[in-house]
């Protein structure tokens, strides 16, 4: 998965000089279009930067270093306001657009604020605001401190330290924002609180973020942090005493919200579906898929020697040879090559041309993030940055019992399937191909939802389950029955329609994973992050439903890499738009060769 699992009112990005040095990817009238749609990317990219500076630098934009999340008062109205000025300004240029391209990417931007805009009216009618600030610091921090980031951009990170924490002019301490924030509306009693175990969560990974951030800056040798930390340190010791006397009380004890508000999730994510019709589409991929696992699992034991032939205990088999740590890294670093000489053999879809990266996360990640992820490079004005795949290792929990450590990705069979996720020809290529073939902001960023790029990390995942050992493909199979699992398990979480401990067993007894990531799973269906699991599955069933479609139109003159490299080059479209591309361009293309 993307470590930006959502992207708010916050695709926020650069200005100007990023701009052009964006709009100079392409070539002739190609490369007119994308400069055109980047200067109207600019009226909504100039909005949402003021909200939220951090996620502007993560995506490439140097000059929101120094700044912070805007949380002062009104916020809602502030930005809700601003967004529907947006709005006013792109309809009037999509209304004399008369660029094909330019008018699609004009449609994408104004549906986003859309989206947008409704998402804060729901949010603002039945919920609480409540802000997680070690982690929002950690995040805004990370972005600046990582090995990928440059000596410039690390310097900057004092000086939003300082801004967090009030040292510098004109800044308030972002914990006494925060709390402001909750107490503008905490007399509201129709309001919901905060799911109780999500603020307990928080509570717990206030220390590893803090550890974190001292960790980074004495890496990067960044002299006069310590007041700056040491101050944040009593900050949020503070906020988090405040949060146990006021928030803790009311925290609710169902985490479920709202059916109008989990639908919306639904659609921020790219869910275009009933969820009972998802719910139904799922289960069956699910039966499907452990059919196959039982017919792959005799196999499997056969060549890796077990002696069981069941698919749950051969699973087991295989995650009791768990790799120590200092294996971890050269395994998957034999994958990945094994993997990029079968995407070029057997002509999957053009590689980067720059290698990939991969390391380990730090125990504050793995607080952050606990599944391996591909942290994107900067989208903007990108110099060569690439994006990183975080391998996540197995650890304690937060309470440090054994029963919350992860077996589930430090094998060899493991790592083929994740390296096709995360890796090539997943995530990273995904990003790393749009940054080389040259997309407009709007369809690398602001077209960006779960549904577009974990359904093209999926189907990565089937395009290369060929030409992987029989034990890799197992796993993938595990994999593929989970994301089958999380379609129909988080909206009956959602609807009603299934206990916590039901779902709990599905992971756990039918589907052979962790106790820790069963618990991982069922937090992000139920308050972390709720709609956005069923998006893998749904994202890959629409894509291979694309690809047939243009089977079938082209017959023998199908390519698979020429249809695998044009997907890519489309940037983050959503499913119709890249259907209506495929439809309008690859097909025809094609046909003429």
């Amino acid at each position: 998965m993307f470590k930006r699992i959502t992207l708010v009112a916050a695709l926020s990005l650069s200005m100007n000089p990023l701009l052009s040095q964006a709009a100079t990817v392409g070539n002739g009238a190609e490369g007119d279009w994308i400069a055109r749609s980047n200067e109207d990317a600019k009226i909504l990219l100039d909005v949402t930067a003021r909200f939220s500076p951090e996620d502007a630098s993560d995506f490439g934009a140097a000059q929101y270093d120094k700044d912070v999340a805007d949380l002062r008062p009104h916020l809602d109205e502030r930005m809700s306001a601003a967004l529907a000025e947006a709005r006013q300004k792109l309809s009037k240029r999509l209304a004399q657009e008369k660029d094909p391209n330019v008018h699609q990417d004009l449609a994408i931007l104004i549906e986003q604020i859309d989206l947008q805009r409704e998402g804060i009216a729901l949010e603002r009618k039945y919920l609480l605001p409540f802000e997680d600030v070690g982690l929002l610091v950690f995040n805004g921090e990370f972005v600046l401190l990582k090995d990928e980031a440059g000596e410039g951009r690390a310097a900057a990170a004092l000086d939003r330290l300082k801004c967090y924490v009030g040292m510098a002019s004109g800044c308030t301490p972002i914990t006494e924002l925060a709390k402001a924030l909750t107490v503008e509306r905490l007399d509201d009693k129709t309001l919901l609180a905060p799911y109780k175990p999500a603020v307990e969560q928080q509570l717990a990974k206030a220390r590893k973020y803090l550890d974190g951030l001292r960790k980074l800056f004495a890496k990067r040798h960044i002299d006069g942090a310590n007041e700056p930390l040491g101050t944040l340190e009593k900050q949020l010791a503070d906020y988090d005493a405040w949060v146990r006397d006021t928030i803790v009380p009311r925290a609710r004890e169902d985490f479920r919200i709202p059916e109008p508000l989990y639908a919306h999730r639904l659609k921020q994510f790219g869910l275009d579906v009933d969820p009972n019709e998802l719910i139904k589409q799922a289960m069956l991929e699910f039966s499907e898929t452990r059919s196959a696992m039982e017919v792959l699992a005799p196999v499997v034991a056969a060549h890796e020697n077990i002696p069981a032939t069941d698919y749950l205990s051969v699973l087991k088999a295989l995650k009791s040879r768990q790799l120590d740590k200092a294996s971890v890294l050269p395994t998957y670093n034999r994958v990945i090559a094994s993997i990029e000489d079968a995407i070029a053999k057997y002509r999957v879809i053009d590689l980067p041309k720059r290698s990939m990266a991969i390391r380990i996360a730090s125990d504050a990640e793995n607080a952050a993030v606990a599944s391996p992820h591909m942290d994107p490079p900067a989208f903007i004005g990108n110099k060569g940055e690439k994006g990183t795949f975080v391998l996540t290792t197995g650890h304690p929990g937060t309470d440090g019992g054994s029963s919350e450590t992860y077996d589930d990705f430090t094998y060899d069979a493991a790592a083929w399937t994740l390296t096709a996720h995360e890796g090539r020809p997943g995530h990273e290529l995904q990003y790393a191909g749009m940054i080389e073939h040259g997309v407009s902001i709007t369809r690398g960023l602001f077209a960006f939802n779960s549904v577009n790029a974990e359904g093209w990390a999926l189907y990565s995942e089937m395009e290369m389950l060929p030409y992987e050992p029989p034990a890799g493909q197992f796993v993938a199979l595990q994999f593929r029955l989970l994301r089958a699992a999380r379609a129909f398990l988080d909206p009956m979480l959602n609807l009603g329609l299934i206990s916590p401990q039901r779902a709990h067993d599905v992971l756990v007894h039918e589907a052979g994973f962790s106790e820790a990531l069963a618990k991982q799973e069922i937090d992000r269906y139920t308050f972390q992050s709720p709609g956005q699991a069923a998006s893998y599955f749904y994202g890959y069933a629409r894509l291979m439903q694309l690809r047939v479609m243009a089977e079938l139109a082209l017959g023998d003159k199908f390519d698979r890499k020429d249809f695998n490299d044009f997907v890519v080059s489309q940037g983050m479209l959503p499913p119709a738009l890249m259907a209506e591309a495929v439809r309008t361009q690859f097909i025809p293309a094609e046909m003429k060769k």
